[in-house]
């Protein structure tokens, strides 16, 4: 049975008296192409397992599992368990945990589903919830190869974009600061049923293996990051200043001592600006 088809999904539905939960962003795909994409591009197979974000009504949790060794997915709404417990009837190797993903315990989940298993994270993400989720991988440092979400265009385009750039923003920072993001595909709104108002993006990100950037004090790193991006258009000196508590001629010591334009704006600086920009704050003010 195709569970991309409309009315196959629909009679799904009706038989097990459910509806569509506006609040938790749920949109059903209906191109069978994509999902088994993803779980290629992922890079799932038969020595891997793999970690699924929300299962929807399982048509990403079946290609995950006819490919990797062993899949876990976390589902937040106990209102889907019959219909999966019909979709995914045939296979042995699934273990759905109806939960939220925000408040799982994810060391203890790795430790106790995956052991020391190399994985992988794949998911088709409600919109509203992209940036926490990702966020919340990289910063607890999970044990994963790779995190292949489905997103927002427009935010795939931030994620993905050069630091330095127009499009940059302090989530394109994090993400490079943790992993290498790759864009893999588009995925039109026709895809989905509902379909939403704004077309997507498959994205990829590369954990990377060791530290890529040396900062002496990653929560300050973020802080900073953080804060020269809260008034993106303006000069970042004024945010720092008031989020540091440093007076504005001090980091402009610090900035031009580092080859930074006083003037700059956060879009402007690389990654290794805002490493030495950390570095040199760390040094001049946290330890006095």
């Amino acid at each position: 049975m195709q569970f991309t088809d409309l009315g196959v999904i629909k009679d799904l539905f009706n038989r097990n008296g459910f509806s569509f939960t506006k609040s938790l962003g749920q949109n059903f795909l209906i191109n069978p192409s994509v999902c088994p994409k993803i779980a290629e591009m992922g890079g799932c197979n038969k020595d891997i397992c793999s970690l699924e974000i929300g299962t929807g009504i399982g048509v990403l949790t079946k290609e995950l599992a006819l490919r990797s060794k062993k899949t876990v997915a976390i589902e937040i709404d106990m209102g889907l368990k019959p219909i999966l417990d019909e979709t995914l009837s045939d296979f042995s190797n699934i273990d759905i945990i109806f939960a939220d993903f925000m408040e799982v315990d994810l060391k203890k989940l790795f430790e106790e589903k995956f052991g020391n298993e190399e994985t992988v994270i794949c998911a088709n993400l409600p919109y509203y919830i992209t940036s926490p989720v990702i966020m919340r991988i990289l910063e607890e440092k999970l044990p994963v190869k790779s995190i292949t979400v489905m997103v927002q265009r427009e935010a795939a385009d931030r994620i993905c974009a050069k630091v330095g750039s127009r499009e940059c923003g302090a989530l394109t920072v994090a993400v490079n600061y943790y992993s290498y993001p790759k864009k893999l595909f588009n995925v039109s709104r026709g895809s989905f049923a509902p379909a939403p108002n704004v077309d997507s993006s498959v994205i990829r990100l590369d954990i990377a293996p060791e530290q890529k950037y040396k900062v002496c004090d990653e929560k300050l790193f973020f802080k900073i990051v953080k804060s020269a991006f809260s008034q993106r258009r303006k000069q970042m000196i004024n945010p720092l200043s008031s989020e540091l508590g440093i007076e504005k001629h001090k980091i402009s010591e610090i900035m031009t001592d580092i080859g930074i334009k006083t003037t700059a704006r956060a879009e402007e600086l690389s990654m290794d600006d805002f490493v030495s920009l950390c570095n040199g704050i760390q040094k001049d003010f946290v330890h006095n």
